[in-house]
């Protein structure tokens, strides 16, 4: 079998337990959404809302703990199994710290929701869906942690396997606290921030009991029976991951921005702009699976010294993105007139949505490569350069791009939501040019000095 073609195998194998996992954890927000919408309007405006505030920052804590693969898969590359133990918990110590600090601000969002103009109405029972969750993010924590770990041992089955236990404990736990079954308070939205929250501990504790009993972390499992506390690598993984989370917050934000600004134009338009980002979120989650395993095999190849099997990791990962992208591209651009009936019956909405669909489907190789570039940047350990691009891409490139051409008459008439799509595309294909252009310098970079650098790093609190 050639090189190339073991490389694309370990890819899929590692990126598609991935992606079923991806798509259970979104199936969980569908639930949530039509479960509590069931009760009362004021009850589904509650989750939305809350979700707005704990999902952006439960992803950034999911970029800044995602620092631990490429680390992890370093040493697992270069067979130093005695320091996967120490630094895998070093992981578990960030995340416990993270996640302590998410329930804390959770838990002290009355003001925030007074600052956000938030209906009076739904005040207190965002509030009370934001606490109930609150207790839940130590768990999540956790469970990220635990993942980083389970991925760069280059097994992800159980992120799909736990991923759909959790879609399964969440169905019934919903029902009976939002409805109040069994003899239990009726709670609404409320209700739906526990049930998270008992998904949340239960997927942690599901994954560590894997971790502990698979023979498959065996030549380097994670224990806690011997404690380390190394503040030195702490401290690199939480400047590794820092950048990554923002990465993250950067572009949750630009959308989130964008639909405050388009909110002006009227509910039609929300709902379209809405649809697509929904759709072409879903698609994202491919590429988004096989950037992932980027990091793990471009880990693993440096660890080893193969300066071969890097380039190949990297040239794989970029050829499976931007085929997804091409052919995601395609897709959009035949069934957009299609795919916005599968969430409204509203003709104008259907129209907008399917429109905006057409500047979806153009960005989708640039979104695909960019994603790549940033997950094999992530194996070779480099972050805050990417950070910084992403940002100038988004923030400086399709933004500003966005709100000229969709709220001003300066370059043609006002496009609304349009324009913003168009910035988009602006933004992700710049965000695409300057990854790959940083991950071709990095691919001319002599291996061993890096590992050298980063090694010595890590290994003073050894």
């Amino acid at each position: 079998m050639s090189l190339h073609r073991r490389e694309y195998l370990a890819q899929f194998r590692i990126a598609l337990p991935i992606l079923g996992g991806q798509l259970a954890q979104t199936a969980n927000g569908f639930v949530d959404t039509m479960m509590a919408g069931r009760v009362s309007a004021e009850d589904l405006a509650a989750v939305a809302v809350g979700a707005s505030i704990w999902v952006p920052l439960f992803l950034f804590m999911t970029g800044v703990l995602t620092s631990a693969t490429p680390i992890l898969s370093r040493h697992l590359g270069g067979e130093a199994y005695h320091r996967v133990n120490p630094l895998a918990q070093q992981g578990l110590w960030l995340a416990l710290g993270l996640g302590l600090l998410s329930m804390l601000i959770l838990r002290s969002m009355a003001p925030v929701l007074h600052l956000m103009d938030v209906d009076e109405a739904i005040r207190p029972l965002v509030q009370g869906y934001l606490d109930a969750l609150s207790w839940g993010m130590p768990g999540a924590a956790v469970l990220l942690a635990l993942r980083s770990y389970t991925e760069a041992m280059n097994h992800t089955r159980p992120v799909l396997l736990i991923s759909v236990a959790g879609l399964l404990i969440n169905i019934p736990a919903n029902y009976l606290l939002i409805y109040g079954k069994l003899g239990l308070p009726a709670l609404g939205g409320v209700g739906c921030g526990w049930a998270t929250s008992l998904v949340m501990w239960s997927m942690a504790l599901m994954m560590a009991g894997y971790i502990k009993r698979h023979p498959v972390y065996r030549p380097a499992r994670l224990t806690l029976g011997q404690r380390h506390w190394e503040p030195s690598s702490l401290a690199y993984m939480l400047r590794l991951g820092l950048p990554v989370g923002l990465s993250i917050f950067f572009e949750v934000s630009i959308f989130a921005v964008i639909a405050l600004l388009i909110s002006r134009l009227g509910p039609e338009i929300v709902a379209g702009h809405q649809i697509a980002l929904n759709f072409t979120s879903l698609i994202f989650m491919l590429p988004l699976s096989f950037a992932i395993a980027a990091t793990v095999r471009v880990g693993h190849a440096r660890g080893r010294g193969d300066r071969q099997g890097v380039g190949v990791a990297v040239r794989c990962s970029l050829i499976i993105t931007a085929a997804i992208g091409l052919l995601a591209g395609l897709a959009l651009v035949l069934t957009r007139a299609w795919i916005p009936h599968i969430y409204t019956d509203n003709g104008q909405v259907i129209a907008l949505a399917a429109h905006l669909l057409l500047f979806a489907g153009i960005y989708q190789v640039s979104d695909a490569i960019q994603v790549s570039a940033n997950g094999c940047l992530r194996g070779f350990e480099d972050t805050a350069w990417p950070m910084m691009m992403t940002l100038l891409a988004y923030w400086g490139v399709g933004l500003p791009i966005g709100y000229v051409l969709g709220l001003t008459d300066l370059w043609v008439p006002a496009m609304g939501p349009a324009g913003f799509w168009i910035g988009l595309v602006a933004g992700l294909t710049s965000a695409a040019i300057m990854l790959a252009l940083r991950l071709r310098w990095r691919l001319r970079q002599p291996l061993p000095a890096t590992a050298r650098r980063d090694e010595a790093t890590l290994e003073q609190a050894a």
